[in-house]
């Protein structure tokens, strides 16, 4: 599932990137030419624009749509899996070296501590 997920963001990512690119800007980008010609002319001039705006506005929805999927897929999977590789060999290097008190180096200047003579009753 979440590979089927990453591919259609993928899909429409690559597909969102391409009609931005082909809208009107205000230096006349590339879909003054583009889309005349790719769409037989029939989509020039301000219905361009509205198509190419309306559908960009729907993928852009779907890739957020998308995104919020794969997030809920990844957090539910991620809860099944065990300790990393990493978590694991950290456990066993802690447990191969347990921290002793004469090895923790005391900072210059503390007094040392000196033991405390037992209360008799």
């Amino acid at each position: 599932m979440f590979s089927i997920l990453l591919v259609l963001l993928i899909i429409v990512a690559v597909f969102m990137t391409g009609l931005i690119l082909l809208q009107k800007s205000e230096g006349s980008g590339m879909s003054g030419s583009a889309a005349a010609s790719m769409f037989g002319g029939a989509l020039t001039g301000a219905a361009a624009g509205n198509f190419l705006t309306k559908l960009t506005s729907w993928l852009a929805v779907l890739f957020f749509v998308l995104c919020a999927a794969l997030a809920l897929v990844s957090s539910k999977t991620a809860n099944n899996v065990g300790p990393s590789e990493l978590h694991q060999e950290l456990v066993q290097t802690d447990a191969a070296q347990p921290a002793t008190p004469e090895s923790t180096p005391i900072p210059a200047g503390t007094p040392t501590p000196t033991p405390v003579d037992t209360v008799k009753k």
